[in-house]
This record gives C-alpha cells, structure tokens and sequence, in this order.
C-alpha cells in the first residue's frame, strides 16, 4: 500500500506551484488576447493568431486547475507539458535560425526546464509499473542540464543582469549575478552526477522563488498594467513550481534508496 501512495504521489506544493502558474499564465492570456510576451514568442503576422492565443489560454488554465485535484494531476500535467513543449519548439527553431545568439539558446532552456519538470510530475503520476513512472528518476536528473544555461547566461550577460538585482542588496548586483551563476553550474553538476543532488535541486528551486520575490513581485507592483511583468511573474511561478517539484522527486528517491529492504 505504502509503495502504492508512493508511486502516484508527485511533490504537492511543487505541483499546485506549477498548477497554479499555468492558470495565471491563462489568465494573463485572456486578459491581453496574446500569448505570454516575450516566452511564448508566436508572431502576430501568423493566420489565427488570436484564436491561438484564446486556445492556448483555454488549456493553461483546464490543464492548471486539473493540476490542483489529485484525481486529474495526471492529466493536467500532461495537457501543461505538451503546451510548453511547443514553445520550447518555437525557442529552438528560432536557436537554429540564429545559433550564433546566445539569447535564444538561453529561452529553449529555460522552456525546456518547464517541459522537463512537467514531464517528470506526469511521470510520478503514473501507474506503478508504466513505462512513464519507471523514466521519473531519469526525468529529474535530465532537468539537471537547464541550470547550466541559467549559469551561463548570469555570466554571459553580467552586466545587464545585474541591473536587475535589487540595489538595497550589499555588495553590488555583479556580485549577486556571478554568485548565482556560479550556483546555477554547481547545482547543474550536483543534480547530473547525482552528488548531493537532493541538496543542489532544492537550493536550485529556491534560488528560482527568490527570483520571483526580490525581482518579479517588486516589478509587478510598481507595472501592474504591463502585460511583460504578468507574464514574467507567470513564467518564473511555473520555474519555481517545476523545480520544487523535481528536488521534490530527487529527494524522495534518494530516501527511498537510503531505506533498508
């Protein structure tokens, strides 16, 4: 019974997170008629590109709210993560149009953290024995390449990110920017090879939280009208949700694997 709940169990305050995004990322849809500026770049010359937006709004927020209910996780997660891996789709073709830009590789990543961890929720929803929920440790550890392109973007764009970091904050935002970056690669290594990857994977999701709080709650207050810092707030809610509920499913593995038979 145990390894029953066991396996039909996902990281709860990770999964309502990343639940509760995708509703916000909806809402934020319906309320512009657009997809989520500048993360779900679609181009507004493309036919129906309205009706799109109203369609991809609709399923952020069935799939989202599916997520809040123990009984349709499963499915809502599925439903978030093949909406979030058309834009991943969109970020590469526009990475290969222009592989020498280091901006778009930084956008697929960051997608593709969001289809890696909702992936790996729908994973650990799975029925025991599928061939889904065997892939939930294979899911977690592959969301560990993302962070070494949060890393490498904290370094590659220094200066401008650390305009971006509160400056009430001692020490300067360079510092911060390269501290961070410098986080994002050792979580990247720790989560890959599996040392001290419960450790990493949780610092790598409160590293993210914090970002939500010191840069996109603070911008969403002083802009409450703009369309960027709603979806900005939206995507950064579903980072954070993505990457709580992958250190969630690490560190569940690991004390599973530290349990005497």
């Amino acid at each position: 019974m145990a390894d029953g709940i066991r396996s039909r169990s996902s990281s709860r305050f990770g999964r309502l997170l990343f639940g509760a995004a995708a509703i916000l990322l909806g809402l934020v849809g319906f309320a512009w008629d657009d997809f989520a500026t500048n993360w779900q770049r679609v181009n507004e010359s493309i036919p129906f590109h309205g009706a799109l937006a109203y369609g991809t709004a609709a399923l952020e927020l069935i799939g989202g709210a599916s997520l809040l209910w123990s009984t349709t996780a499963r499915r809502g997660a599925g439903m978030v993560t093949l909406v979030y891996m058309v834009f991943a789709l969109v970020w590469f073709c526009a990475a290969l149009g222009a592989p020498q830009i280091w901006d778009s590789w930084g956008n697929v990543f960051e997608e593709l953290s969001i289809v890696i961890s909702g992936a790996a929720i729908y994973a650990s929803l799975s029925p025991p024995q599928s061939a889904w929920h065997r892939r939930t440790g294979a899911l977690s550890r592959l969301y560990g390449i993302c962070p070494i392109s949060f890393g490498s973007t904290h370094f590659v764009y220094l200066s401008g990110a650390a305009t971006w970091v509160p400056r009430w904050l001692p020490f300067g935002g360079v510092f911060w920017t390269a501290a961070t970056g410098a986080l994002f690669l050792l979580a990247a290594f720790s989560i890959l090879t599996g040392f001290l990857a419960g450790l990493a994977s949780r610092l790598n999701a409160i590293m993210i939280v914090g970002f939500e709080l010191l840069i996109w709650v603070p911008k969403l207050t002083a802009a409450p009208h703009d369309h960027f810092t709603w979806s900005g707030n939206a995507i950064c809610i579903a980072l954070a949700g993505g990457a709580w509920a992958v250190a969630d499913l690490i560190n569940r593995r690991g004390t599973q694997d530290s349990m005497p038979e």
